[in-house]
């Protein structure tokens, strides 16, 4: 699994016109399931989605993760994510896992995000979602 985290300020997921995700201040997390992915691996990273520490302490060193900071989780499914972009000019898509099994993990995911303490929203797995966000920082980072 590759994830794409951005602290925002704010963050919402639209899908045909409707709102099915928003959260104030927190993080933004793109996730792409990979082939060979598993529920482990799911676990292990959702692990560090929730330890990473990108938010400011008293002194404003990044020094909290998201829990510390009082923030919440929006989660969108972003297959393109497991692609690989390792030559030509178009991403190839053969290191992505088959849509239901990767249904399955992000499912996974966010439930293993929501049994943490920290409030999660997410989009909707295979929709045409519209996502807007004000990145805090900007802050973003690449987990895999």
């Amino acid at each position: 699994m590759n994830v794409l985290i951005q602290r925002v300020t704010q963050a919402s997921v639209t899908v045909a016109g409707d709102v099915v995700g928003q959260i104030g201040p927190g993080l933004l997390v793109f996730a792409g399931v990979c082939r060979d992915d598993d529920e482990g691996a799911v676990e292990r990273l959702a692990a560090r989605v929730l330890g990473y520490r990108v938010f400011a302490d008293a002194r404003g060193r990044m020094n909290l993760n998201v829990a510390q900071a009082g923030g919440s989780l929006l989660v969108v499914s972003q297959f393109t994510l497991a692609a690989d972009t390792s030559r030509g000019l178009r991403p190839g898509f053969s290191t992505s896992a088959e849509p239901e099994r990767a249904r399955a993990l992000y499912a996974h995911f966010v439930a293993v995000l929501s049994g943490q303490g920290v409030p999660v929203a997410s989009g909707v797995f295979g929709a045409d979602m519209q996502v807007a966000l004000i990145n805090d920082g900007p802050v973003t980072f690449f987990l895999s």
